[in-house]
């Protein structure tokens, strides 16, 4: 499979660095990410990872505006401003930097959670709080999560 899905909580260690779970690192090779673009997530208190395909995705909606629009201008302030580069080390470990840790209140765990074609970077109790929220929305709404 060449999707992110379901989610794992994984401790930080003592320099920084947390595993990416091991199949997210499956998704990653199969899909030939190298890179990760990570930025901060437009709607929830997470960072979202990605290949540099997530990055050009974004870059086409900015070319399609006007490059002075309100639109184009907000869109590159939150992926440009709010997004960096980042590698995994030679163990599968992401340095989880103040960039990740000022956004999410990510302290000593992270749980990753998968999203199709990128994953997320929550602080746990946050996750499981807003998912828990989504599954009542839904409940309330009468729909039930496929």
């Amino acid at each position: 499979m060449n999707r992110f899905l379901s989610n794992v909580t994984s401790k930080i260690d003592a320099k920084g660095r947390v595993s990416v779970p091991s199949v997210f690192r499956s998704v990653l090779a199969q899909r030939n990410i190298q890179e990760l673009y990570c930025f901060q997530d437009f709607v929830f208190p997470a960072i979202s990872v990605g290949g540099p395909d997530v990055l050009d995705r974004f870059e086409r909606q900015i070319s399609a505006e006007d490059p002075f629009s309100p639109d184009a201008n907000e869109m590159s302030l939150l992926i440009h401003g709010g997004g960096v580069f980042m590698k995994l080390d030679a163990e599968g470990r992401l340095m989880v930097t103040d960039f990740i840790r000022d956004f999410t209140g990510i302290t000593t765990e992270v749980t990753f959670v998968g999203r199709a074609d990128h994953f997320q970077l929550w602080q746990p109790t946050v996750f499981q709080e807003t998912q828990q929220a989504a599954r009542e929305g839904r409940k309330l709404k009468g729909m039930r999560p496929n």
